[in-house]
């Protein structure tokens, strides 16, 4: 019989509905502030079958190999990934695009390269959206997130998560959007998604397929 983890609880100001997530080390569940202890107690019962079949194929997932190749946005070949034995956690030969990792912290190596990476790039790309959009943002931090692909701050200061860069541009450039135009709707009204489809004609497609985007198991890991 399979044991599910204690679910960690996230009450979140912007949440109006429940939500589960799945990850290799523990379930969560982000809730409204105003959510009762008995609405959250049944939410959790009606989702426990859903819950056992997706942590049991969780688990079958984490077993799969480390990736030996990536395709990282802005590069016309896939980057080849090599665990050997070194002293610096990850290094990159850019002749023959091979990213060395150190074998005993192989995850983590490629999370910090996957982040540094994406500093180098997303900056350059959230900006020709702004410019080309007319929507300024007064700041970007860029970092290694396990379940938001981006947000935007009351003073219009964005984050965008690292692992963007694993995916095409169509959904990169979905999410600059996404979050320049909170810079004038902070919500999700129906002013907010007109004026992202008047930016993106395909966002509802956009959408759908960040939400069916299969988290690599290196990069939810501790």
């Amino acid at each position: 019989m399979t044991t599910l983890p204690t679910v960690k609880i996230v009450r979140h100001v912007r949440a109006k509905s429940l939500r589960l997530r799945v990850y290799p080390h523990q379930i969560c569940l982000t809730v409204p502030p105003r959510c009762g202890q008995g609405q959250i107690d049944q939410f959790l019962k009606q989702s426990e079958a859903w819950l056992i079949e997706t942590w049991q194929k969780v688990g079958q997932q984490n077993a799969v190999d480390f990736p030996k190749y990536l395709q990282l946005f802005g590069q016309t070949e896939p980057t080849q990934i090599q665990r050997i034995e070194q002293k610096s956690l990850f290094q990159f030969d850019g002749s023959t695009n091979t990213l060395f990792l150190q074998q005993e912290h192989a995850a983590l190596a490629l999370k910090r390269f996957i982040v540094e990476y994406a500093k180098m790039v997303l900056p350059q790309k959230l900006q020709q959206n702004s410019l080309s959009m007319n929507l300024p943002f007064q700041g970007l931090q860029v970092r290694h997130a396990k379940s938001r692909w981006g947000s935007c701050s009351s003073k219009h200061k964005i984050m965008l998560n690292a692992a963007l860069v694993l995916l095409p541009e169509a959904l990169i450039d979905y999410v600059c959007i996404h979050e320049l135009v909170h810079t004038q709707h902070f919500d999700h009204s129906p002013a907010f998604w007109h004026a992202v489809q008047r930016f993106d004609p395909n966002y509802l497609q956009h959408q759908q397929q960040l939400k069916q985007f299969n988290w690599p198991i290196w990069w939810l890991e501790a």
